[in-house]
């Protein structure tokens, strides 16, 4: 990042080689539409480079670059809140033509009755974990899929460190009472969700 602020484009396309997909899959379990988490992604990558001469690398690099993420994240959620007939995020999350995951690269090409249970389940871990407030939605996810520690997390939230262990502790209590119908003893049991969620 460092040559990045001197100008180093060569060092910006690396940059933007190792952490494009991070940032994607993070943004896209945020908002989970396709398009919108490529376009943030590239809005991200975008505000990085106008940035750079302002850069000082008083945290990890990938700390400045996830809060950046995050934040235009927020700012499309206040875009939707004030427009919310522009919104896309209801096809993206009711819609049955593309698998919900964790991740964009995350696609399904088998059919075996396994892998739609499994499927079905992650949709509805997905599901849950888009209903949680959005901090803690950010933390759990921070810290579970990109690996940060607490005070990278705390960093890029901009909050203490007791407030993230706090985030993530509800955020993991709410989903795990929210998917208990689904699972038993870690198996899916369709039959048990479906009785109890209709």
């Amino acid at each position: 990042m460092l040559r990045v602020k001197r100008g180093d484009r060569a060092a910006f396309e690396e940059l933007v080689a190792r952490y494009q997909q991070p940032v994607l899959n993070f943004i896209y379990r945020t908002l989970p539409d396709v398009a919108e988490a490529e376009d943030l992604t590239q809005g991200t990558f975008v505000q990085v480079w106008k940035s750079a001469a302002r850069y000082k690398p008083s945290a990890k690099f990938s700390t400045w670059l996830f809060t950046i993420a995050r934040n235009l994240c927020l700012n499309e959620f206040r875009r939707r809140s004030r427009h919310p007939a522009d919104s896309l995020d209801a096809p993206a999350h009711s819609g049955t033509d593309e698998p919900r995951g964790h991740s964009v690269e995350d696609k399904r090409v088998s059919a075996a009755p396994d892998k739609l249970l499994t499927g079905e389940l992650e949709a509805k871990v997905a599901e849950a974990v888009a209903a949680l407030p959005e901090n803690q939605r950010a933390a759990l996810l921070l810290w579970q899929r990109d690996e940060m520690g607490y005070e990278d997390i705390a960093e890029v939230l901009g909050c203490s460190l007791s407030a993230v262990k706090s985030l993530i502790h509800r955020a993991r209590e709410t989903l795990k009472a929210r998917l208990k119908p689904y699972l038993r003893t870690g198996e899916w049991d369709p039959t048990s969700a479906t009785d109890e969620h209709r």
